[in-house]
C-alpha cells in the first residue's frame, strides 16, 4: 500500500523514511536521484546547465568541501578518463591517499567516486542524498551537479592528499570547473556534443580551455592546428604555463617495430587484460625502457604521453608529495586496474570466440578503434588473429549517427541493439541507418541479447566487438 505522501512515480524518499522511522535503502536513494534530476547521460541536453550557480551553491552550503584537498583538473575530447585513471594510480603509487572523480559509471554508481579505488560506501550516498534532501529540493541541481558535489564533499571528509576531478561536458560552464587545481591536463580535442560546445575545432577548444585558471600550469596533450592557438591565447590571457605533451614525449610499442609478440592475456578480477610494454623518448632520446602498462587500445600511448608530461610538471610545482622519480610511474601503470578499478576502455571480457569491449563513441575514437582493428597482426598477435569479425554496436539518440558509421567495416557482421536508457537510439532506427553504409545485420531489444546472438553465431576463433556507446558497453561488463 502506498504512503499518502507517494505519487505512483515516486517511491518512499530520503527525508520522509526518516521522519517515520523506516529505513531507505541504496536502491530507493538511486530512485530518487535518477527520477528526480536531469540526468545528462539518460535525457540529453535538457539536463545540461550552462552556468555554476548551484554548483557554487551546493559548495557553499556544504562549506565548500573542494578547497579542502588539492586536485588535478582533466578534460579533453577523448581519453580523459583514461589519463584520469592513470594519474589516480601513480598518485596512489607515490604513497598519497588518492580521490578520483569519472564520469558516466558504467554499471554501479559509485564507479564515479573513488578513495584509494575503493567506491564511495552505499551508506555514505544514501546518508549524504537524505541529510541534505530539503537543499537539493530548493536549489534543484542536475544530476552531475549533485554527483560533483558529493564526490567533493566525500574527498575532504576522507581527508585525501590529491583528487583527480574529470570534467563532465565541455570545460568552462562544468560543474566541477569551480575548483582551482595544482595542474589543469586537457587530453586532446575533436568533434563530440556539437549541440552545445559548437561546430568547428576553434569552437569546441574554446570550451575546454574554460579550465585553464590564472597563473595554473596546464598540459596539452596533442598539438592540433586549429585548436593549439585556442590554448596558446586563453594561457596567456591569464597568465598559465603551457606545455604541449607530445611536443616532448613520445610513446611507442618496441614489440610492434620488431615484430615480436607478447604473452597470453593474464586473468584479474575474472576479466581477461593484455598489458602493454611501452617504450619512451623524450626530447627525441629514449627516456624510459620497457615501461609496462596494464592497459590496451590504439590511443593508450598518447594518454601515457600526456600523464609523463603531467607528472614532470606535478614533480617541479610539488616535490615534496611527487616523488622525482619515475619507478611511482612504473608502479601505478603496473598496477593501474588494481589501484583504480580501470574498466570499459579495449577491454577483453571473453575468450573462444574473443570478446573486446571499447568506450570509442564519437569519430575520433571510432576512427582510431577500427583502423586498429583492422591492423589484426599487431592487435591480436597473441590470440592468432580473428576469422570473422561480430560488432555489437548501439548509439544515442542525439548523436549524428551518420558520421560515425562511415568507419564501420562493411565486411562485419552486426548486431544492433537499444541501451537500457531514455537517450538510447532504437535499434531498428540504427539498423536502417547502417544499411546505408553497407552495414547489415539484424536489431535485438537489449544489448544482452544481442551480445547472446552474436556468442552463437561467432566460431571460437572469430572477434566479437561491442562498441558505440559507454551505456552499451557497460551493459557487458
Amino acid at each position: 500500500m502506498r504512503l499518502p505522501f507517494e505519487t505512483p512515480s515516486q517511491k518512499i524518499l530520503p527525508n520522509f523514511a526518516a521522519a517515520i522511522g523506516m529505513s531507505v535503502d541504496y536502491k530507493q536513494t538511486l530512485e530518487f536521484l535518477y527520477a528526480q534530476l536531469p540526468m545528462f547521460h539518460r535525457i540529453g541536453a535538457a539536463a545540461y546547465k550552462n552556468d555554476l550557480t548551484n554548483t557554487i551553491a551546493l559548495c557553499e552550503y556544504l562549506g565548500n568541501p573542494h578547497r579542502k584537498f588539492r586536485s588535478i583538473h582533466v578534460g579533453g575530447t577523448n581519453g580523459k578518463g583514461s589519463v584520469s585513471h592513470i594519474l589516480a594510480a601513480v598518485c596512489q603509487a607515490s604513497g598519497m591517499k588518492t580521490g578520483l572523480y569519472v564520469s558516466p559509471h558504467y554499471k554501479d554508481f559509485r564507479e564515479r567516486i573513488k578513495v584509494d579505488g575503493q567506491y564511495i560506501p552505499r551508506k555514505q550516498v544514501v546518508d549524504f542524498v537524505g541529510l541534505h534532501r530539503e537543499v537539493i529540493e530548493r536549489i534543484q541541481p542536475s544530476f552531475f551537479e549533485l554527483c560533483v558535489v558529493m564526490a567533493f564533499d566525500w574527498f575532504a571528509r576522507q581527508h585525501v592528499d590529491i583528487a583527480i576531478i574529470e570534467v563532465g561536458l565541455g570545460g568552462r560552464l562544468d560543474s566541477t570547473n569551480v575548483i582551482t587545481p595544482l595542474l589543469s591536463v586537457i587530453t586532446n580535442i575533436s568533434y563530440d556534443h556539437q549541440n552545445l560546445l559548437g561546430e568547428t575545432l576553434p569552437l569546441i577548444a574554446a570550451e575546454k580551455a574554460g579550465i585553464i585558471k590564472p597563473g595554473i600550469p596546464v598540459v596539452i596533450g596533442e598539438t592540433h592546428p586549429e585548436s593549439a592557438p585556442v590554448f596558446l591565447k586563453k594561457a596567456a590571457e591569464v597568465g598559465a604555463p603551457i606545455v604541449f605533451a607530445d611536443q616532448h614525449f613520445r610513446v611507442s610499442t618496441p614489440e610492434l617495430r620488431s615484430g615480436g609478440g607478447t604473452s597470453s592475456p593474464e586473468r584479474s578480477s575474472g576479466v581477461l587484460s593484455t598489458p602493454t610494454i611501452y617504450d619512451v623518448y623524450k626530447d627525441g632520446n629514449l627516456f624510459l625502457e620497457n615501461l609496462e602498462a596494464d592497459i590496451s587500445g590504439p590511443f593508450q600511448a598518447k594518454n601515457v604521453a600526456t600523464v609523463l608530461q603531467s607528472y614532470e610538471i606535478l614533480v617541479q610545482i610539488k616535490p615534496r608529495r611527487f616523488l622525482e622519480t619515475y619507478e611511482v610511474l612504473r608502479t601505478g601503470l603496473k598496477n593501474l586496474r588494481s589501484l583504480t578499478r580501470f574498466m570499459g576502455r579495449w577491454q577483453i571480457i571473453g575468450n573462444n570466440p574473443t570478446i573486446l569491449c571499447d568506450s570509442a563513441h564519437n569519430e575520433a575514437g571510432l576512427q582510431l578503434a577500427f583502423e586498429e582493428i583492422h591492423q589484426t597482426s599487431k592487435v591480436f598477435r597473441n590470440l592468432r588473429g580473428y576469422q570473422r569479425l561480430h560488432i555489437v554496436t548501439g548509439f544515442v539518440n542525439d548523436k549524428d549517427v551518420d558520421k560515425s558509421l562511415v568507419f564501420f567495416p562493411q565486411e562485419a557482421r552486426y548486431y544492433f541493439a537499444k541501451a537500457n536508457i531514455p537517450r538510447g537510439l532504437e535499434a531498428a532506427i540504427l539498423r536502417e541507418k547502417a544499411a546505408g553504409f553497407g552495414l547489415h545485420g539484424r536489431a535485438y531489444s537489449s544489448v544482452r541479447n544481442a551480445l547472446k546472438a552474436a556468442k552463437r553465431a561467432a566460431a571460437p576463433t572469430d572477434l566479437i566487438l561491442v562498441i558505440g556507446s559507454i551505456f552499451v558497453v557497460g551493459e557487458v561488463l
